[in-house]
């Protein structure tokens, strides 16, 4: 007899473990999988800090979202008795017809969202560390700021796994199949039996799936730390908002108060493809100084010591929204990847709606910009009789 479960969860970073903790708080019989032991330093849920904001440029339809994601946020952290979530404000810097500066304009003035616009010089008067060029301006969101992503997603297994969800941890996914209206999945250590799966793999979510030829790439990004050469508490979070910067036209980077491991600071995007199993997590010396040129044009308080430098990983769609629906063929299978860069902020909330759409069969949320149709162009052949997903190799990436 296999193991049967309500709801199989295959992947536990920031969407997983938030569906996890959603669907054990609702009385359901959950399993969550994980070829590792999260939170971990091999995808793109780890880095000490992520950024949440409201006016969001990348479309209007992310701002209710979010803002949901601010309340689960609020009431996680009740909950598990730890800060998960660090006000600081939020400036959007970048020339005025650019798309950071424009997009968050629009957001915030649909929404009513409290936000104001400053020029550059208004900036540098008011946040004496940052140095934007003369021609630049700045959307202000005082709600902004951060989350740290190993405590969220450690929060939401810890409450999940105490409202009775079991986790198998360093168990990789080898594949799945229908089973009638059910699922089963296989891993390396045995088979499960689900009424629904959620695959949220992130950089392995294709591998799961390659029978949809889903258009995600894997891109690797470098995040840095460097040490204050001069006035280092002009970085600390009280004078030192999170910052997303379009430099040149769409080229951004984005960075962080100094929380005592020094300025972090990342390009968002331009990174290498990569293979989530055979990542390069070595970071050569001209990627540091070719963020060290960033950090010498528009920090330049922060042009110290290099304190640090990690990989994570990516999950791209063409356009970079979200791929979050029902496989065309499968309906008890829920798809919640690719974030491409941009999504743990909502894990909350998508955990939330994840949820919604296993057990009910709805999403209280307009999902319309994350469907999986937007990729189709032809219809996908019906998949080999009682055969899905895929082999993949279960090594790990060092």
């Amino acid at each position: 007899m296999l193991s049967t479960f309500d709801v199989i969860v295959v992947g536990l970073g920031a969407m997983g473990s938030a569906a996890c903790y959603q669907l054990a708080k609702r009385g359901c019989k959950v399993l969550g999988l994980d070829r590792f032991s999260p939170p971990h330093t091999f995808g793109s849920s780890h880095g000490q800090t992520r950024i949440i904001r409201e006016a969001y440029f990348e479309h209007p339809l992310y701002v209710p979202l979010v803002q949901r994601a601010y309340e689960l946020w609020a009431d996680l952290e009740r909950e598990a008795g730890r800060r998960l979530l660090q006000q600081t404000g939020g400036l959007m810097i970048g020339r005025p017809e650019g798309v950071v500066f424009g997009g968050s304009k629009r957001s915030a003035e649909q929404h009513n969202l409290a936000h104001e616009i400053l020029s550059s010089s208004e900036v540098c008067r008011r946040f004496p560390a940052l140095r934007p060029d003369d021609e630049m301006a700045a959307v202000w969101e005082p709600r902004a700021g951060i989350l740290f992503p190993e405590a969220c997603v450690e929060s939401h297994l810890t409450l999940a796994k105490q409202r009775g969800a079991l986790l198998g941890l360093d168990q990789p996914v080898v594949g799945w199949k229908p089973d009638g209206a059910g699922i089963v999945v296989q891993t390396a250590q045995g088979e499960y039996r689900a009424n629904r799966i959620i695959l949220s793999a992130g950089a392995w979510a294709r591998s799961l799936l390659p029978e949809l030829a889903l258009p995600m790439k894997v891109e690797r990004q470098v995040l840095h730390w460097f040490d204050p050469t001069e006035e280092a508490h002009l970085f600390r979070a009280e004078n030192c908002p999170i910052y997303l910067w379009e430099y040149s036209e769409n080229h951004f980077f984005y960075g962080f108060p100094d929380l005592g491991e020094g300025v972090k600071v990342a390009r968002h995007h331009d990174g290498e493809e990569a293979d989530p199993n055979a990542a390069r997590r070595e970071v050569a010396p001209d990627e540091v100084e070719s963020m060290r040129d960033l950090v010498r044009r528009f920090l330049p308080r922060a042009n110290g010591a290099l304190k640090s430098s990690i990989v994570c990983l990516y999950t791209n769609t063409p356009d970079h929204h979200f791929l979050i629906g029902t496989h065309p063929e499968h309906p008890q299978v829920l798809i919640a990847s690719p974030c491409s860069g941009h999504g743990f902020k909502f894990s909350s909330a998508i955990g939330e709606l994840l949820a919604d759409m296993a057990l009910e069969g709805r999403s209280r949320v307009d999902l319309s910009l994350f469907r999986l149709e937007r990729f189709r162009s032809t219809e996908i052949p019906p998949a080999s009789p009682g055969v899905s997903g895929s082999q993949y190799s279960n090594e790990r990436s060092r």
